[in-house]
């Protein structure tokens, strides 16, 4: 069944797993593993460390096969076929609360990425995956880590000269937080999506610089909006595009300011342990900004990569 045959049933049961509307957001599924399939799981990759998934590159399509044999054939076809989807192309899923444990995370989200493509060498971590936390204090540059500005929605992978189809991330821990709620919009819910993607600057080739904590020097030129399959897709991060005018610097401050005023960009929760994929081409994510805490910690897993071929 294809992802809008889903969208119009209120659930899709597959052997282990069921599809639901999200509660939050009606372009987005939330896929519920049965407990079964999770203890399985679990129980069958308990031997399986962080070392071998980072160091033995097959291990980690070992555990997506090990996901998919628990449920059908069909499951990775599925989520496939949700974050291609132009009208949804995202999902929510979980460990049902079965673990608390980071290394059944790393393994859990490694099969749903692997199920769907080939994530990208991550440049700030040094891996295929990247772990950070927020916390009260920070001194990066970046609105990644700092917990009390708004993270404006972006896509990702700006500033790499690769492909960044889809991202992936999970919530490992969190104590102390109040706000902080991601912050997502679907191109085709922004209002003005036909406004700025006709503008002459909607396709110039802005130029796009990492800051130092990304380890990333080279310098890459993205257009705002391009075309996939027929549709406006869009690439785009505030903190990383240099504008070369005052005109140029107008149009990308007015696209961003139009972006986290749309009626259509929403908040939504994402408990510990579970984690969320989203198309990168057609969702922009961000973040809320926290209520201030000295305790405040919050621990995110990142993938993000090239669909399989």
């Amino acid at each position: 069944m294809c992802a809008m045959e889903m969208k119009q049933a209120k659930v899709q049961t597959g052997k282990g797993y069921k599809i639901y509307e999200h509660s939050d957001h009606q372009r987005l599924y939330h896929i519920e593993l049965e407990t079964e399939v999770v203890d399985q799981f679990l129980e069958d990759l308990n031997g399986v460390s962080d070392e071998q998934l980072e160091y033995i590159p097959y291990m980690r399509l070992i555990v997506a096969d090990k996901l998919e044999s628990l449920t059908d054939k069909e499951f990775g076809h599925t989520i496939r076929n949700i974050l291609h989807d132009r009208n949804s192309g995202g999902f929510t899923i979980g460990l049902q609360n079965r673990t608390s444990d980071p290394k059944d995370y790393v393994k859990f989200s490694t099969a749903l990425s692997h199920l769907v493509g080939t994530p990208n060498f991550d440049a700030m971590s040094g891996k295929y995956y990247a772990r950070f936390t927020v916390k009260h204090t920070d001194d990066s540059d970046s609105y990644l880590r700092q917990a009390y500005r708004l993270f404006t929605l972006h896509t990702d992978g700006t500033y790499v000269d690769e492909p960044t189809d889809w991202l992936l991330m999970m919530k490992f821990a969190e104590q102390n937080a109040v706000g902080g709620r991601s912050r997502i919009l679907h191109l085709d819910d922004w209002e003005d999506l036909e406004h700025f993607y006709h503008l002459p600057m909607g396709s110039f080739p802005f130029t796009y610089k990492a800051p130092a904590s990304k380890n990333v020097s080279q310098e890459v030129y993205r257009e705002p909006f391009y075309m996939q399959n027929n549709k406006p897709c869009i690439c785009f991060i505030d903190q990383f595009v240099y504008p070369e005018s005052i005109e140029q610097a107008t149009y990308l401050k007015d696209l961003s300011d139009s972006m986290e005023n749309s009626k259509s960009t929403i908040g939504l929760n994402l408990p510990a342990g579970d984690l969320i994929m989203l198309n990168n081409r057609f969702w922009l994510h961000g973040r809320e900004s926290f209520e201030k805490n000295t305790e405040l910690h919050r621990e995110l897993l990142r993938q993000r990569g090239r669909f399989a071929k």
